[in-house]
């Protein structure tokens, strides 16, 4: 049996609970980032993104023997759908995250040496590509199956002058 003083308390708490809500979606409680956060936080991906686009088409030279680069067979990451990852590769024989398909033609295609799946470069091979996917859905496991085309007139999908390294040569 509750007594009153039970009651009080369960009214306290009840009226204190609503009182912290209320404050969390006040000026009191502070946002997740400040504007200059943020914009350091965005220039770090774009940083990471232009050196995704670099390593993409061909600035380090041991990721080929041949003079092949990514963007030899994928403009633009086209038809590489990071999104589609982790899915079934045949070639593997299992479920493959999207960097070890990197590696793979890092490898064989272009006969040249694998990333550090946890370095920064493959890092920023993901960021270029997932860049670029930005948007698309989210379907991993689709092995035979391509998803719509992403729209990019030229490049890096952003403004950006050509390095003049590998196959980044257009104007």
């Amino acid at each position: 049996m509750m007594t009153n003083q039970m009651l009080k308390i369960e009214r306290i708490l009840a009226v204190s609970a609503a009182a912290a809500v209320f404050a969390a979606g006040t000026s009191w409680a502070r946002a997740p980032f400040t504007d200059e956060e943020l914009a350091e936080q965005k220039a770090a991906l774009v940083e990471s993104i232009a050196l995704g686009y670099d390593l993409w088409h061909g600035s380090r030279a041991d990721m080929t023997t041949n003079g092949l680069a990514c963007g030899n067979c994928h403009p633009d990451t086209a038809a590489s759908n990071p999104q589609t990852f982790p899915k079934y590769m045949t070639m593997y024989g299992k479920v493959i995250p999207f960097r070890e398909m990197v590696n793979w033609c890092i490898e064989n295609p272009q006969a040249g040496a694998r990333l550090d799946v946890n370095g920064d470069d493959m890092t920023a091979m993901e960021a270029y590509a997932f860049y670029l996917h930005r948007g698309k859905e989210i379907t991993p496991g689709l092995a035979s199956e391509q998803t719509t085309p992403i729209v990019v007139e030229y490049g890096a999908g952003y403004a950006r002058t050509p390095t003049g390294v590998g196959v980044d040569t257009k104007p």
